[in-house]
């Protein structure tokens, strides 16, 4: 008789009946999890492969085969089959990461943020310009925003703005090449 109860729903929610597609979930979505699980042995992964499962059966909803029946087949094949693409995927991930080489002695970001870092001559020569205008170059150069907005932001015209970023710029280049000239003659 359930059987039959969810030929009826999978014919409405195959119709874009999203009430009969919810009653497939509620119906399959624990089991589907449980598969999940026992193949990943992580929740949080388990639970977005769950999510893809049920998103790949609405998506496909035109073409799906059922199996006596019912859905439940086809969403565990597919839960197998997005949890192998996972594995693969983190497999990859953690061959990535063990690739990359590691520092070692690199202080951390709150080391250097607390106790400060061994500045090299660009974060000497920024440090070197006003405060107004060590705003500037971070603001435009370093983090990208339009000029206009670093203008507002330090609530000066936009035309002193780009006389300052100008003036700005070619300090840092004299302080650089003179920095780079240091280095040469060490």
């Amino acid at each position: 008789m359930e059987q039959a109860g969810e030929r009826e729903l999978w014919d409405r929610a195959a119709a874009d009946d999203p009430t009969a597609f919810a009653a497939l979930f509620d119906r399959h979505h624990d089991r589907i999890f449980r598969h999940a699980f026992s193949v990943l042995r992580d929740r949080s992964d388990a639970e977005d492969v769950t999510a893809t499962a049920f998103l790949e059966l609405w998506r496909r909803r035109g073409r799906v085969r059922l199996v006596e029946d019912s859905v439940l087949p086809w969403l565990l094949v597919t839960a197998t089959n997005v949890a192998r693409n996972v594995t693969r995927a983190s497999a990859r991930y953690r061959r990535l990461l063990a690739s990359l080489p590691h520092p070692g002695t690199a202080p951390s970001a709150e080391d250097v943020a607390v106790h400060g870092a061994d500045d090299g001559p660009v974060l000497r020569a920024v440090g070197n310009l006003k405060p107004a205008d060590q705003a500037l170059i971070v603001m435009v150069d370093v983090e990208g925003f339009p000029i206009v907005a670093a203008a507002e932001a330090l609530r000066i015209s936009q035309g002193t703005a780009r006389v300052r970023l100008h003036r700005a710029r070619n300090k840092l280049r004299a302080d650089l090449v003179d920095a780079d000239q240091e280095v040469a003659h060490a």
